[in-house]
């Protein structure tokens, strides 16, 4: 039995932890409801039709025969796997369970957007994320009910990735990573390095089944809005890739860009990423 813990289970959750975003995004998607319908063909005309910033995104994508392959590969995956779980889960769980896990794992990543925020000199966005910590495991009892949110402490989305890249380190090519789905050279590094060193879930007694819930939540919350890239154009491949990279200027920046940056496309995906 214990040899069955120590090495079979493991494998298995690792596996599903990783089929997550496959093809939709990388981003933590943390409600479902805001995600339906909200993404338009007006949108991506706007931002597909920038042809400069069009050319830039597929420069940077010096890999992409080989993403297309891996892209096709975890659509593949997710269809045969985590997508027909995520709908039972979505099917037998209630709306109140479902959302008490959502907010427990978003009280987590918290505490990654405090430490983040903190290296890169936001202190003031720190001790806000830190007061969210508090007041929702405390409250907010465990985190189950997000008051911190009700109380005027606005939720952010940091990770060691943007870190990076506010200390100046280049983002590198666009990969298309195995089961973990888009990132680039340097948030693919961060995100499996120093983000797993920041996640509360991994210095608890259960670190696998965690993030297993964790996952399958996230999936779950993706399937209404997993339709969305069939709108905007036959290559999803490309329209993810944009979609994607456009959103991570958008957080490392704060949301601060200028105006050749397709705002409206941006506006669309943070309602994507929105609690």
């Amino acid at each position: 039995m214990r040899l069955l813990q120590k090495k079979i289970i493991p494998q298995l959750t690792f596996l599903c932890l990783t089929t997550v975003v496959i093809s939709l995004s990388a981003c933590s998607t943390t409600t479902k409801k805001s995600a339906e319908s909200s993404l338009t063909l007006t949108d991506v005309e706007k931002t597909l039709g920038n042809k400069e910033t069009n050319k830039q995104r597929v420069a940077h994508d010096r890999f992409e025969h080989l993403n297309r392959k891996i892209y096709r590969a975890n659509i593949a995956i997710d269809n045969a796997l985590l997508k027909p779980v995520a709908k039972v889960y979505n099917r037998f769980t209630p709306q109140i369970v479902d959302d008490s896990i959502t907010n427990v794992f978003a009280n987590f990543d918290d505490v990654g957007n405090a430490i983040n925020n903190l290296l890169q000199l936001k202190v003031g966005d720190a001790l806000k994320d830190t007061e969210r910590v508090i007041f929702n495991s405390t409250f907010g009892i465990a985190g189950i009910f997000d008051i911190a949110t009700e109380m005027g402490l606005p939720k952010h989305h940091e990770d060691f990735g943007q870190t990076l890249a506010r200390w100046g380190v280049p983002a590198g090519p666009y990969i298309m990573l195995p089961l973990l789905g888009p990132s680039t050279l340097r948030d693919a590094t961060a995100k499996l390095t120093v983000d797993q060193l920041t996640k509360p879930e991994a210095y608890s007694k259960y670190p696998y089944q965690l993030l297993v819930v964790d996952k399958l939540d996230q999936r779950a919350d993706l399937l209404s809005a997993e339709d969305v890239l069939k709108v905007f154009s036959d290559d999803q491949y490309s329209v993810l890739r944009d979609a994607w990279l456009q959103r991570r200027i958008s957080l490392i920046r704060d949301g601060k860009v200028d105006k050749k940056a397709d705002d409206d496309m941006i506006d669309a995906l943070e309602d994507m990423d929105s609690e």
